[in-house]
């Protein structure tokens, strides 16, 4: 039987982007994959203070609209938890364990491969997926050719980098954006833009 293979698209979603989709889409064309998972964080290690943005289930509704029209897009709850840190290593672990015929492709901007060796326990996490890079602006391709031959040398890591065109959009700035009243059109789906509106999210300062 042939084995399945899953991308996975994590993060904060807040808000989800035309840049968030695009990196799913290419990855699911380039790699063949089955489906993507979009896979909102409860409560990241490294972003613990959100004051100033939307709730988990705020970001999961923007996930389900921005994603409903794409028959090969899903959403996975498996890191929504509010009451405490959802650590990369740990949803592979339970992801492997509950689908022994599936291989997993982690998709993640270039920029973290820089920061990879200061996650928890990278060496599990490769063991159990692989890591798909996507080229950011502020990442050469020298700087990333070299740390990929640095984390497959250490970590015995399988990086594949993603050939996509290069949105360099931040969710950060669109909520600034959104904040001075700034036209955000096309930067995200329609749906979540009248969502945006309608909640009156990103309004206020954060903190």
């Amino acid at each position: 039987m042939d084995r399945k293979k899953i991308g996975i698209m994590g993060g904060t979603f807040d808000p989800i982007h035309v840049g968030h989709l695009i990196l799913g889409e290419s990855a699911y064309y380039q790699f063949g994959l089955d489906a993507v998972m979009f896979m909102p964080s409860g409560n990241p290690p490294h972003k613990p203070c959100r004051e100033g943005r939307a709730s988990l289930e705020e970001r999961i509704e923007m996930v389900e609209l921005a994603i409903q029209d794409n028959p090969h897009f899903m959403l996975s709850l498996e890191e929504a938890r509010e009451g405490g840190y959802t650590y990369t290593k740990e949803t592979l672990e339970r992801l492997t364990a509950a689908n022994p015929d599936t291989d997993y492709y982690f998709i993640m901007g270039a920029d973290s491969l820089f920061e990879f060796e200061d996650w928890r326990e990278p060496e599990e996490i490769v063991k159990r997926c692989v890591i798909v890079a996507a080229v950011r602006d502020q990442v050469s391709m020298l700087e990333l050719d070299a740390q990929i031959a640095h984390l497959k040398r250490t970590l015995n890591a399988d990086i594949r980098k993603l050939s996509t065109p290069n949105i360099d959009i931040s969710s950060r700035m669109i909520r600034n954006w959104i904040r001075r009243d700034e036209p955000i059109r096309y930067y995200l789906p329609n749906s979540v833009i009248s969502y945006i509106h309608d909640l009156g999210l990103y309004l206020k300062s954060e903190d």
